[in-house]
């Protein structure tokens, strides 16, 4: 009785809230879609707009991709030129922030990661799968860590950019610029003037002791079968003057032991021709090592001709090499974190797998003052003649020192600056880094440096392979690859 009191009495207390909790829950569910439906509205900027700047544009020296604006600038020597809207990589595959350049270009490239996903337009920045491409821009960061562009902005962009064109990815709004540094290349006019001619003869004199050297070593080759035949030949006479020696000793033995008058007669005669064969096999030997010297000397000196002339032709390729590459962009990256200065020039040598071959030769130890304290990362770009030489910019995208400070603590070997400076070109760079540079720097690269404060899912995320290439020496080099 008491259970059925209780149950009545809660049914009642249930009819009397019951109405005005239903009108309360709508009135909160109504406000909670409204506050949804403005929520986003309020959290998604208005995306950039494409524009192209209001004068005759120049070939591009430089992209810098915004990951927080989402927009890519393209600059020429006098500033901007063209900027778009972009789609940088998503959560946990994000685009990494950094500084790159273009390895490969592609006008219609399809992804074999991705199903078979549309990507027209690429420029490639590492050979693991990130580049700048057409793509759809749903308006905020959405891609799996490539910069997606606008498809028409990417087509009218694609025949202006090329290979080796500086590419920058920052995590913050950066633009260029202008600076001057004693520490920034200033070229010898005369230097300048004087390269392309000397690239020229240098090349000559390369093709010359090439064609020399092959010739010396066809006349080298046959050098190990003639020196074959000829010590065979004096070997053989040699154990025939040998053999004919031992039969004479013999024979004069046999004579002195003869006790008889015929005996001592069989003896003499035996002697007589063993001394016979004795002196014209060694005669014969003789004259073969007499005969033989000159021609064995010739072969030494092929062989040393040969050996010269290949000595010459390396060198000469060598110095064919520094001097065309005088006449091309250079350049620098400087690490912090490793305390090495590297030096990267495009030899312009296509390789079959795409892309082209990057000239790193030189690598060597850097000073750099307070190593412990923090330097940031500064791009300096050589953007144009001007009457000192060079008119330099930097963009600073991870900044610890200012980019002036960054460049006072910096000496460069003046071994480099013999090598380099005198016949520096505008898109030369120096760039300055707390960074190592990133295992994606190999032969088909100029730099891929990455920040490491800044998420680097859409680089990381992606497995390179294993490419080997067979080098001069015959022995394999791995380098890495990936799918995408």
């Amino acid at each position: 009785m008491d259970n059925r009191f209780a149950m009545a009495q809660s049914a009642v207390k249930t009819r009397h809230w019951k109405f005005p909790a239903i009108v309360t829950l709508a009135a909160l569910a109504a406000l909670t879609a409204v506050t949804a439906d403005a929520a986003p509205k309020q959290a998604r900027p208005a995306q950039p707009p494409e524009e192209t700047a209001q004068r005759v544009a120049g070939e591009p020296i430089m992209a810098i991709v915004s990951i927080k604006s989402q927009q890519v600038t393209f600059y020429d020597a006098d500033g901007w030129i063209l900027r778009a809207p972009v789609s940088t990589g998503t959560k946990e595959r994000e685009t990494p922030a950094g500084v790159f350049a273009i390895v490969e270009k592609k006008e219609d490239h399809r992804s074999n990661m991705y199903d078979d996903a549309w990507m027209p337009h690429m420029n490639r920045i590492t050979w693991n799968g990130i580049a700048l491409h057409g793509g759809p821009l749903p308006g905020y960061a959405a891609s799996h860590g490539c910069v997606r562009m606008p498809f028409g902005f990417a087509s009218k962009l694609f025949g202006k950019t090329r290979i080796g064109m500086r590419v920058i990815i920052s995590p913050n709004d950066a633009a260029p610029v202008e600076l001057s540094h004693p520490a920034l290349f200033m070229p010898s006019q005369n230097a300048l003037a004087a390269a392309p001619a000397r690239a020229e003869t240098i090349a000559r004199e390369a093709a010359e002791a090439a064609k020399a050297a092959d010739a010396a070593k066809k006349a080298a080759a046959a050098a190990p079968r003639e020196t074959a035949s000829l010590t065979a030949s004096l070997r053989k006479l040699e154990l025939f003057k040998k053999s004919a020696d031992a039969e004479l000793a013999a024979a004069e033995k046999a004579l002195a032991a003869a006790t008889t008058d015929q005996a001592k007669a069989r003896a003499e005669e035996r002697k007589q021709k063993a001394a016979s064969r004795a002196e014209e096999s060694g005669r014969q030997f003789d004259k073969a090592k007499v005969d033989s010297k000159p021609k064995l000397e010739a072969i030494a000196a092929a062989k040393d001709t040969a050996k010269a002339a290949e000595t010459k032709k390396a060198a000469t390729a060598k110095a064919a090499l520094d001097a065309k590459l005088a006449v091309v962009p250079v350049s620098i990256y400087i690490s912090r974190a490793t305390q090495k200065l590297y030096v990267r020039r495009n030899t312009q040598k296509p390789w079959p797998d795409g892309g082209e071959v990057f000239d790193s030769s030189i690598e060597v130890p850097v000073t750099i003052r307070n190593p412990e304290k923090r330097i940031g990362t500064h791009v300096f770009t050589a953007m144009a003649r001007n009457d000192a030489g060079l008119r330099w910019s930097a963009v600073t995208i991870d900044e610890a020192d200012g980019a002036k400070s960054a460049l006072d603590r910096i000496t460069i070997p003046q071994s480099v600056l013999d090598r380099i400076a005198p016949t520096a070109l505008p898109r030369s760079s120096i760039i300055i880094s707390d960074e190592p540079l990133s295992s994606e720097t190999n032969y088909r690269t100029e730099f891929v440096a990455v920040l490491s404060n800044q998420p680097q899912g859409g680089f990381i995320t992606r497995k390179p392979t294993e490419v080997r290439i067979a080098n001069d020496n015959g022995f394999f080099s791995v380098f890495q690859r990936g799918g995408w």
